[in-house]
């Protein structure tokens, strides 16, 4: 019985990395108390902001049991979405949109879905009657405990999993089966006494070592947040309309990094769009746009505040006259930006 289990595995794995999938290991699903409690802590201290779904059914997180009682192992998959290129570089072209390099392709939820979907279908063909589940961020589970106790890697202190095989730009995504598979090893802490994803945090979001406090960070203002941002923070996102990739492109670890071979999460419409030009997208060109992109999700309103928070760090004049126009828009939060970004460019009249 344990060699068939084994073989079992191994023809999962196999069709994983046939499926373009770059890692795969498998767990139990037992959760380590200590790591639910300090879970919980950062939700009670409010670090979590708006994101409400992550102290909905908090308690399904302690256990994944009691979302689906059935469960007896979860696999984890990871996905390399890594291109190539210096994810820092577009920051220094201020007139310029600088896009989180996750989001510069078509929205990985639905890619990575589609591959999982597939490969739980070959489970389910080589046990005839096992059950599955398949999660792109769409569950309240703990994915990056059982990310680091499945094996894909770790933990690091910029609290995004990486791995020693890709670096740390990978996505994740989950299988949940009702058979039992043997484990994997949990995979150990290789971060060491390196705070370089710390020091270069342009908010100083970190509270300290693998501690976030995400209303403070880039990637949650951008994306996550509705309604104006804290005027303190808006001058330190720069050019970044959507995510952050400072703590992850400057991790020693992305010497290992590989090329994704999945084209579909890379496209060069999205490379250093004209700020001026995304400042004036009404909601049908915002929508064609951004079609089967994930920046799709937050709507164009919260993506034009972001714009005209970058045209305000831009320390262009260029763009006063769009910004008079926008000072009227009926959002209010798209008013305030663009009163906001004129402001700050009336700072620099020579």
């Amino acid at each position: 019985m344990v060699n068939q289990i084994k073989s079992l595995k191994e023809k999962i794995s196999q069709f994983a990395y046939l499926q373009g999938l770059s890692d795969v290991r498998f767990t139990n699903p037992k959760v380590d108390p200590e790591v639910f409690q300090n879970f919980k802590e950062f939700v009670k201290k409010g670090y979590h902001g708006q994101m409400e779904w992550l102290s909905n059914n908090i308690n399904w997180r302690s256990n994944p049991k009691l979302m689906w009682n059935d469960v007896e192992t979860i696999i984890v998959f990871a996905e390399n979405y890594y291109k190539g290129k210096n994810p820092l570089a577009g920051l220094k072209m201020k007139d310029k949109a600088n896009i989180s390099i996750y989001a510069r392709g078509e929205d990985y939820h639905n890619i990575l879905k589609k591959k999982l979907k597939v490969v739980a279908g070959q489970l389910i063909k080589l046990t005839n009657n096992c059950e599955v589940k398949v999660f792109v961020d769409t569950a309240p589970i703990m994915e990056k405990y059982f990310a680091q106790k499945s094996g894909i890697g770790w933990q690091g202190k910029h609290t995004n999993i990486l791995t020693k095989k890709l670096g740390n730009w990978i996505f994740l995504g989950f299988i949940f089966t009702n058979i039992k598979i043997t484990n994997d090893k949990k995979e150990n802490n290789h971060c060491g006494s390196c705070m370089k994803c710390m020091e270069i945090c342009p908010t100083n979001a970190f509270i300290g070592p693998y501690k976030l406090d995400a209303t403070k960070c880039i990637s949650y203002l951008t994306i996550e947040h509705k309604g104006p941002v804290e005027k303190s923070l808006r001058s330190l996102i720069g050019n970044r309309i959507f995510g952050c990739d400072d703590c992850l492109a400057v991790c020693p670890w992305n010497k290992f990094s590989k090329n994704s071979s999945e084209i579909k999460y890379s496209n060069e419409k999205y490379e250093l769009l004209d700020l001026n030009e995304l400042a004036q997208l009404d909601d049908i060109k915002f929508r064609n746009l951004f079609r089967k992109s994930p920046i799709k999700r937050i709507g164009r309103n919260r993506f034009v505040r972001n714009i005209l928070y970058a045209i305000g760090n831009s320390r262009n004049k260029k763009f006063i006259n769009t910004l008079n126009k926008l000072s009227n828009d009926e959002d209010s939060t798209i008013a305030d930006a663009a009163i906001w970004a004129i402001c700050e460019l009336k700072k620099y009249d020579s």
